[in-house]
This record gives C-alpha cells, structure tokens and sequence, in this order.
C-alpha cells in the first residue's frame, strides 16, 4: 500500500518536474526561432542591398526576382522549427528519465523516515504487549481463582510492579531514544573534564558492580573534552551497565581512554561470553538482543541501550564500534572529537 502511495507521489513529482523543462525548453525554442528568423530576414535583406549597390537598377527595365527565392527562406525556417522541436523531443525524453530518477532520490528520505517510523511503532508495539499481556494474564487467572489467599494475592503484586517498572523502563528509554533523535543540533555544550565525567559514572554505577560481583578498573587520562555532560554521562552509563549485565561474577571490566591528536578513544572492555560474530553487525540495531550468544539466558532489557549510545556517538562527530569474540569479552571503543565542531 506504502509502497503504491510513494510510486504515485514519484510519477507525479516527475510530470511536474517534465511540465516545467517542456515549458522552459518551449519558450527557449520559441526565443531562439524568432531571432534565427529575424537573422535569416536580415541576411536576406543585406545581401539584396550589397547587390543592388554594386549593380544600380537600369531606368526603363522591368523589376528583376529577388535575389533570395521567398520559398528557401521559407523552407530554412522550416528545416530551424523542426531542428528544435527534435531537441525539444530529446530533452524532454531525457528528462522524463532523469526526473524519474531524481524522484526518486528526492523522495528516498521521507520513505526511509516513514519506515522508521513504522518499525519503531511496530517494535515498541511488539515490546509493550509482551509485559502488558502477562500483566493481564497474571491478574485473570488471579480473579479467577476462589481461594486466592492474602500472600498469594501479595505475591501477584509483586511480579505486576515489576512488570508495570519494566514498561517504564521501556517507556524510558523510548522517550530518550526520541529524545536524541530531535535533539542531534541541539546540544547543550560545555568544556567537561574527562576523567572527572567518567569517575563520575563509575561511582553511580559502582553498587550495581559490586552486587553483581564485578570491579571495575580504570586507566583514565586527564583531558578536556567539549560536548553535552549529560548525553556523555548516559552513553557511559549505557555501556558500563551492559558490560556488568554481560560479565559474570568475578570477572573485571576495564575502563581506557586515550588521547591521539584531536581525538579522544574511550574503551569500556569486560571478560564475558562475548557475541557472536553474526550478532555483531546488528549490535547497535533497536530492540536487538543477542542473549544466547553471549549468556545463553535471558537478560534483562530492551535492546534500547546502545541504539542510544550510538546515536549519542554521532550527534557529538563521533564513531562506535564493538569488538568481540565468543568466550573471551568484549570491547565497545568511542571515538569522539576533542573540540566539537
């Protein structure tokens, strides 16, 4: 049906752009007739003139025929109309194929925003049911149930509060995913020191290492830094709590920056079950998750993070890549500018 409507919108874009050259090259071609005519008439004329001045008219002769038959300047105005409605012919064939292509072209980013937009609704759709559905489950089969008792009943409360705290997470992370998508020229920028920024995310994301049994080591340089502190402090947050979600008790997550030239390299590294390498291409889709190849259970999230992280990484100039390899961890590498620009 989508794909109908934007066809239409293409054939239609392309008659316009067609109405406008057969239009322009009409009134060009009408131009430029007129002043070949008006050359063909003055040439005509100025030889009549130069033959005359050179050979006078004798007195009592009768008139001789024009020295240009009427018919050849007739027949050459013919031959310059048809010339150019040729021309005409041709660029408006090529244009029509152009035009269709440049529609195209033109029409490519708002197909590709609408089917974003499509995926997002679907997706989100997809990831709000799931929750929903046990939460409306749980609580039927509760009212159901005669000899629901008070612990019980309790119980059932529990597990919907942590259903309704995963909507809104999810619902979080979804007004941020929208949120860094409108806002990708509106950052709030400022200088912001760089092991400050990260020290900082450590210490709030510190209780949930040690919970899980995980330490966090660091090998930061002193640098200055130019970008949003807020967007920074999530994308650090983001990749931190993935590398703790992914490590296993024990195990120790390295945090690495380095200075080269203009650039700064921010590495976040855990010793985890790694990703597959099929998984990698897709790591930094929206709602992907790649649990079995990296736990073989189920983690909790979205799929959301580092979708954001990496849209955090672009709209400061910057890039994100991830290397891994199953059993042995992996390495999600920031490189951003120095001085944003």
């Amino acid at each position: 049906m989508k794909t109908n409507m934007f066809q239409k919108a293409r054939i239609k874009l392309t008659a316009w752009y067609l109405l406008i050259i057969t239009i322009v090259c009409f009134t060009l071609s009408g131009v430029i007739f007129r002043i070949q005519r008006s050359e063909v008439n003055r040439f005509a004329k100025a030889q009549r003139m130069r033959i005359e001045r050179q050979f006078p008219p004798e007195i009592f002769l009768p008139p001789k025929p024009p020295i240009i038959d009427p018919d050849l300047i007739a027949e050459t105005e013919k031959r310059i109309l048809i010339n150019l409605m040729m021309l005409n012919g041709i660029i408006i064939v090529f244009s029509g194929g152009f035009g269709y292509f440049l529609a195209g072209k033109t029409l490519k980013p708002i197909k590709e925003a609408l089917d974003e937009q499509d995926r997002f609704i679907s997706d989100s759709s997809h990831e709000l049911r799931t929750p929903l559905t046990s939460l409306k489950s749980a609580m039927e089969v509760a009212l159901m149930d005669k000899q629901l008792s008070l612990d019980d009943a309790k119980k059932l409360i529990k597990e919907n509060i942590k259903d309704v705290n995963r909507l809104q997470n999810l619902s979080d992370s979804l007004i941020k995913l929208s949120k860094n998508k409108e806002q990708k020229n509106n950052l709030n920028l400022e200088d912001i020191s760089l092991s400050k920024l990260i020290n900082s995310s450590i210490e709030k994301i510190k209780p949930q290492a040690e919970h899980k049994g995980v330490i966090i080591k660091k090998k930061i340089q002193n640098c200055k830094i130019k970008g949003d502190q807020e967007k920074l402090h999530s994308l650090l947050a983001i990749l931190l709590d993935n590398a703790i979600k992914y490590s296993p008790s024990g195990k120790i997550i390295q945090v690495k920056t380095i200075k080269s030239g203009k650039k700064i390299t921010i590495s976040v590294t855990d010793h985890g079950q790694g990703i597959g390498k099929k998984d990698l291409p897709f790591i930094f889709d929206r709602f992907y998750r790649a649990d079995a190849s990296r736990t073989g259970s189920i983690i909790p999230g979205f799929g959301l993070g580092l979708s954001i992280a990496k849209m955090i990484v672009e709209n400061h100039h910057g890039s994100i890549k991830v290397e891994s390899r199953p059993g042995k961890g992996s390495t999600f590498t920031v490189t951003l500018p120095q001085i944003f620009s």
